[in-house]
């Protein structure tokens, strides 16, 4: 297939439209299910290259759930302990701990579920039965994958009436060093961004604390490589094998720390006693649950523990999740790892990272504050990296 037509581009109006290859060789794709639009294979092309990098960067097998060309998490093939399991609404499926690819779409696709409604999944491996599985229950637009055993595939199939989007994309391809883009008529040129995020990048650790244990050097990898494909200004929290708070295309870096830092703590309250137990009614979709669950910790639009609301939701009337619940829950996390694409021009943003947990941090250097940004790590006891690279995409 040399070019496959779309329905229309970014939106209704915008036709023809139209994906090929430029010097007229064969798509490296192929649609095996639906018919993919324009923003769903900028998000398919987006995230591939994501976790094709974390694959190769981390040797296992890794997951991202993307929205509007960037990514709401991203995450690798690492078991999940047993809350962890029923946080991410994954605890009643079988031989999820057999399956690492399972384990990193359970990861992906439970830090931001609200986020990842209706999201595009992209696979680094031949998607299994246990994954494909998964992926059926929930509001998705498609998937990209190098493969798809056979009995996954058919799962896939009858997603949405038969219409849910499967691509396979060749995992040997390579594009080419140079790429293109036009905006306003006008042709934009410039090398892909090939540079490779491994360990070594973080060896340049200028606080005092210079300890940097392989768990947190493999969070602040998968921090990294989420960022170089997420929408900038970005910043991203990971912890435990998965970004865990995403922060994108923000004006202002602080903003993007904020973000960022209010969904890693959402992610980390989910896993709070109160929130597991949570008394749904047996019939609350899971979308809706979703929904409850964040307005019950971020207590936004509608009191979901008021009267009139909570028989809506619960079966009983819940104790809401306090403040000091709240603070005191989150003072015990520690270890969380924080990646920016571009410099900290101010120390507001690790004041901001430390009330998350933070303890590593890696992001270019470059400021003229830089001496005040190091203090304020040290201030805390973190480990600050300066990896000399700007990760902006756009």
């Amino acid at each position: 297939m040399k070019e496959f037509e779309l329905k229309y581009g970014c939106n209704p109006n915008q036709k023809p439209s139209r994906i090929y290859m430029q010097d007229g060789s064969e798509l490296p794709i192929e649609i095996l299910c639906g018919r993919p639009g324009y923003i769903n294979f900028l998000d398919a092309f987006n995230s591939w290259q994501l976790v094709k990098e974390l694959k190769e960067a981390l040797g296992l097998p890794a997951v991202t759930s993307f929205k509007h060309v960037s990514p709401t998490s991203a995450a690798v093939g690492i078991p999940l302990s047993d809350t962890l399991k029923k946080a991410c609404f994954v605890d009643d499926i079988e031989g999820l701990d057999e399956s690492p690819l399972a384990c990193a779409y359970a990861r992906a696709r439970g830090t931001d579920r609200m986020c990842s409604f209706g999201d595009w999944v992209a696979l680094s491996d031949v998607c299994d039965v246990t994954t494909a599985k998964m992926i059926a229950r929930e509001v998705s637009d498609g998937i990209i994958a190098p493969g798809y055993e056979p009995e996954a595939l058919e799962i896939l199939k009858q997603k949405r009436k038969g219409n849910y989007n499967v691509v396979k994309i060749d995992p040997n391809y390579v594009p080419a060093e140079q790429e293109t883009k036009q905006v306003y008529g006008i042709t934009f040129e410039q090398g892909r961004n090939n540079f490779k995020i491994n360990r070594e990048l973080l060896n340049n650790m200028v606080s005092a604390n210079k300890d940097l244990p392989d768990s947190a050097a493999r969070d602040l990898i998968i921090a990294l490589i989420t960022l170089k494909y997420t929408q900038s200004n970005s910043v991203c929290y990971a912890v435990d094998g998965q970004a865990i708070g995403v922060g994108a295309g923000q004006q202002s870096r602080i903003h993007c720390t904020r973000l960022a830092g209010g969904k890693a703590d959402t992610w980390f309250l989910r896993q709070h006693e109160k929130v597991l137990n949570l008394p749904f009614k047996a019939d609350l979709k899971r979308p809706d649950r979703d929904n409850v669950i964040d307005g019950y910790i971020n207590k936004n639009e509608e009191d979901v523990c008021a009267d009139g609301n909570w028989q809506k939701y619960f079966t009983e009337q819940p104790a809401p999740l306090t403040d000091a619940e709240t603070r005191a829950y989150l003072d015990t996390i520690d270890g969380v790892a924080l990646g920016s694409d571009a410099f900290f021009p101010f120390d507001d943003n690790i004041e901001r990272a430390y009330r998350s947990g933070v303890k590593y941090i890696a992001e270019p250097g470059g400021s003229i504050r830089d001496d005040v940004v190091i203090e304020c790590c040290d201030k805390y006891g973190m480990t600050l990296s300066f990896t000399g690279m700007r990760l902006f995409h756009h």
